[in-house]
């Protein structure tokens, strides 16, 4: 088995106490499917790939985890909430089955073996932005220049961040510590990234 990431151990550490268990049973379900996978940090976010390619990937969110594998068939894509195939996950017990997620490793290694291309994805649209965020854009030039600098991706991790907020004083918070980060030239997931 390769040497852990000990990004992918700050982040586990860094999780929700709800999402550390779900993390750490996705990641000794993977190992004990795929012993060769080498973990990474993808996008922020804990990944695992198989001979250098995605194979699959896991995030905690504030209220829930998710869990996406890159290489599938054309089937089921999953309950569609939240970022993976899986839903959201709130627990160990919403995780598939051992053997079954073992044997959807498995298909998904010899799928990545054969030449498969990962799943691709269609594009997302575009998120508007929110008056308030753009107007705070409008008053930092350097903030502004990063964001537009970035990768739609990149984009879409601020934009959802601030537009999930609920409450108008932490869509507030959110919006100051953007701008913060943006004129520091970081990715919102930023503390996750390999320095």
């Amino acid at each position: 088995m390769p040497t852990p990431d000990p990004r992918v151990d700050a982040y586990i550490a860094s999780a929700a106490a709800f999402a550390q268990p779900i993390l750490r049973e996705i990641r000794q379900r993977v190992h004990a499917a795929c012993p060769d996978a080498e973990e990474a940090i993808k996008w922020g976010m804990p990944a695992f790939l198989h001979r250098g390619r995605l194979l699959c990937g896991m995030a905690a969110f504030k209220a829930h985890a998710a869990l996406n594998l890159w290489s599938r068939d054309g089937g089921d894509r999953g309950a569609g909430e939240g970022m993976g195939q899986y839903g959201r996950l709130l627990s160990v017990a919403d995780l598939p089955g051992k053997r079954e997620f073992a044997a959807q490793l498995r298909q998904a290694m010899q799928r990545l073996d054969d030449g498969a291309p990962a799943l691709k994805r269609t594009p997302r649209p575009p998120l508007p932005m929110l008056p308030a965020f753009a107007q705070a854009l409008a008053a930092a030039p350097q903030a502004r220049a990063t964001f537009d600098g970035f990768a739609p991706g990149a984009q879409r991790d601020y934009l959802e961040w601030i537009g999930e907020a609920r409450r108008e004083t932490t869509r507030q918070q959110r919006i100051a510590q953007a701008i913060e980060w943006l004129e520091q030239g970081r990715r919102r997931h930023w503390k996750h990234e390999r320095h």
